[in-house]
């Protein structure tokens, strides 16, 4: 089995160019909202660490907002809740696809928080900063102080490009990203 990181900037179209791959994707943004809806025990370790801010379940995305831009140590709190049963789910989720040509990991924080394999490819996705700041005002929780926040634990995009095997220039056409799709899958299949 071929595992493909996808990175990028914070709206430069990582789950878009993942889904337009064709194969099984793991999307952990996904996974954490299925989290925060259905795992009560979630609810409960973050309501012990955060008592002041996680108050009701199925967990409210608005409190977490609260609880990381109240305090940075809260976001740690919060990744180090939530990374484990992430982790659960990616094995599961490779358990399940193990026969599979292919599968595609959109995971944000896949090189900072160690998830990637050596072998991995990781394939950029570079959009333009005007286009990734059009994109983001456009989301129903665009909110610039969580994004920063979420920036700060990040690596830099020059470092995850450096560490990319390949590039997709992301101008949010689909023609184009479906050549550049296909050009990385012939090179690597």
């Amino acid at each position: 089995m071929i595992r493909i990181g996808i990175l990028g900037d914070i709206g430069s179209g990582k789950s878009y160019v993942a889904n337009s791959f064709g194969y099984p994707v793991f999307n952990a943004d996904y996974e954490v909202s299925k989290l925060y809806k259905k795992e009560k025990k979630i609810f409960k370790k973050l309501k012990k660490k955060l008592p002041k801010y996680v108050s009701s379940f199925p967990i409210n995305k608005n409190e977490i907002t609260k609880a990381i831009l109240s305090n940075k140590a809260n976001l740690k709190k919060i990744i180090t809740v939530v990374h484990l049963e992430i982790r659960k789910a990616l094995k599961l989720f490779l358990k399940k696809n193990r026969n599979k040509k292919i599968v595609i990991l959109d995971i944000p924080l896949l090189l900072e928080n160690g998830i990637n394999n050596r072998n991995d490819i990781l394939i950029f996705i570079d959009s333009e900063k005007r286009e990734i700041e059009k994109r983001l005002k456009k989301r129903p929780n665009f909110n610039r102080k969580l994004i920063n926040k979420f920036k700060k634990i990040q690596f830099s995009a020059v470092y995850k490009k450096r560490k990319s095997d390949f590039i997709i220039e992301n101008n949010f056409n689909q023609k184009s990203l479906n050549n550049s799709i296909k050009k990385i899958l012939k090179e690597i299949l």
